[in-house]
């Protein structure tokens, strides 16, 4: 997951407020294997 259109257009406008990005870094959670998914419904 590299930096989309949102982040970069939110950088760019943090550095025209003046402030100086020095990284981003994505801290989105990512599952290992997650829960376990419900029993498929049989009819």
């Amino acid at each position: 997951k590299g930096p989309g259109s949102g982040r970069e257009t939110a950088i760019r406008s943090l550095q025209a407020a003046g402030l100086e990005i020095l990284g981003v870094k994505d801290v989105t959670p990512q599952a290992h294997n997650g829960v376990r998914p419900r029993k498929r419904r049989r009819v």
